[in-house]
């Protein structure tokens, strides 16, 4: 190469490979979670019809994560990429005995190779390597250009291992195809777990065989009274299916035994009966008690429309309520994979505080009785917690707090900084403001420990990105309300607080947002950054 062009080179800070072509040098720019450590080195690694996918180390998965980097590289590049069992120059290698989810990426003019101790790090490692490619690697068409992985190293590992982001479903239904959009999106920025609250005033989504009127009757309307839909079991299934393809483990969640209109609309005998208060004599009829209101059996809940929160309640004392929770539970934990079942516990505030505490300890105990460790709302630590039982802090410190004296562990979802479905600003278009305006650099600049001196890291579970949908009517709502903030959340659930810096994060962020153009994503372009 000329003399001239090694300076305009060196001039433009880009480095040049042996096959003389101008590579960007690896930066920490181009990440999203940041990683722990980037180094760069000369020149770079050219994809090209050579190129070949090595799988190394036995696991069922392994193949899966090779498949899903092929797939992503070939739109762009018009690459047909090959996996092969030996010889290949991009190699993902399983080591034993590397903790699970880090991972190692090593790239030279020769090969690429990412090695890790399970699939679900190297596919954490796939998704780096494709940020080291420029923007258009996202596009559904092919590009004209070369395709250089950057050389160097990328050492990285999560800082908890459970990062979630939590979908609503009940208040607006969203299909399966949107759902898996979702997930697509989560899976992007290395989260593994999606929550999906499934149940609610307005909504029952999920059906459940022994007990078909919670969707015949229960799914048919949603918010603003725009009609429903729920999911078939099999629809269920192909969602967890769905998810589990991109490592990411489904969450269901039953709220209970508040935000239960739904299925108080479908099975009248949920409902609470009538209470005779002391003092109030209204039934009586000549001296007497009329017995026959007393019995009188409750009738079906209207269903509801609107937003208000906190009016509804299973009667707990009833043992119909508990057989009722039992088949749900059953049912929905035999489609269900992972460890997890959500409770719910939220906002019951007509539910005597007795009577919420002794169906919360139930209800765990039927969770518990179907392989499945509980999670549910910060109040539910108001009752006593079986070990292991996660509370998820979104409101109240103390619930939290208490939740720790009692030896379990929290997960972090503070409304005021996690919760997407929290208006921008006063002038944004959709969405609530009851807890915070929620500004770009407010969702981010946050530690899940530094934040609260009641929690430390030990008592953490893990972090997740909640989004309500009160005001979240489809694709296109999600997407404004969710992009950019739960690149931050998911920043902060990967990522040590060390790592983190806002400006910094604002200029990645600005570097995803093409991405995101060129993928059709319709997020808030927040005056925080200069996109």
């Amino acid at each position: 190469m000329k003399k001239s062009l090694w300076i305009l080179a060196l001039a433009l800070g880009v480095t040049v490979s042996s096959c003389q072509k101008a590579v960007s040098p690896l930066t920490e720019v181009s990440f999203l979670p940041i990683p722990l450590s980037v180094s760069s080195s000369s020149g770079g690694f050219e994809l090209d019809s050579d190129a070949s996918i090595q799988l190394v180390g036995a696991s069922g998965d392994l193949k899966k994560v090779g498949e899903y980097l092929a797939q992503k590289i070939q739109p762009a590049t018009g690459l047909e990429i090959p996996i092969v069992a030996e010889s290949g120059n991009i190699i993902l290698e399983l080591k034993t005995g590397e903790p699970a989810e880090k991972y190692l990426i090593d790239i030279s003019s020769d090969q690429v190779k990412i090695s890790s101790g399970s699939a679900s790090g190297l596919f954490y490692g796939v998704q780096t390597l494709l940020q080291t490619l420029p923007a258009e690697i996202e596009s559904t068409e092919k590009v004209a250009g070369d395709w250089i992985f950057p050389s160097g190293t990328i050492i990285d590992e999560p800082e908890y291992a459970y990062r979630g982001a939590m979908l609503d479903v009940a208040r607006h239904f969203f299909s399966v195809e949107e759902v898996k959009h979702y997930i697509d999106e989560i899976a992007r920025l290395k989260m593994n777990y999606l929550h999906l609250h499934l149940t609610d005033d307005q909504g029952w989504r999920i059906e459940i065989k022994s007990w078909p009127k919670l969707t015949e009757i229960g799914g048919q309307t949603e918010v603003g009274g725009t009609e429903g839909g729920f999911y078939t079991q099999e629809d269920y299934a192909e969602l967890v299916a769905y998810a589990a393809n991109q490592f990411i483990t489904i969450v269901p969640e039953i709220d209970m035994p508040g935000h239960t209109n739904a299925a108080l609309a479908s099975y009248a005998e949920l409902n609470p009966g009538v209470n005779l208060p002391d003092g109030d004599f209204s039934t009586m009829t000549e001296g007497k008690i009329d017995f026959d209101i007393l019995d009188k059996e409750p009738e079906p809940a209207e269903l509801y429309t609107g937003i208000e929160v906190g009016f509804s309640t299973f009667a707990t004392d009833k043992e119909i309520t508990y057989e009722f929770v039992d088949d749900v539970v059953r049912e929905l934990s035999a489609l269900t994979p992972g460890p997890y079942f959500h409770i719910g516990g939220d906002e019951s505030h007509v539910t005597e505080k007795d009577d919420y505490i002794f169906f919360i300890e139930r209800v765990q105990e039927i969770v518990k009785s179907h392989g499945k460790t509980s999670i549910g709302w910060d109040e539910i630590a108001t009752a006593e917690l079986l070990p292991g039982t996660v509370s998820q802090f979104w409101a109240k410190e103390e619930n939290a707090e208490l939740a720790i004296e009692q030896g379990n562990q929290v997960l972090i979802s503070p409304a005021k900084y996690a919760y997407l479905d929290m208006q921008y600003d006063s002038t944004t278009r959709i969405g609530l403001h009851w807890a915070a305006y929620i500004e770009l650099d407010a969702a981010y600049d946050w530690d899940p420990v530094s934040s609260y001196p009641g929690i430390t890291k030990a008592d953490i579970f893990g972090v997740e990105a909640p989004i309500w949908t009160e005001t979240i009517t489809d694709r296109a709502d999600l997407e404004y309300m969710a992009f950019p903030r739960i690149a931050a959340i998911a920043e902060i659930a990967w990522a040590p607080e060390s790592k983190r810096n806002w400006d910094d994060f604002a200029k990645r962020i600005s570097a995803q947002g093409k991405r995101w153009d060129i993928r059709g994503i319709g997020y808030y372009k927040s005056p925080k950054v200069e996109w």
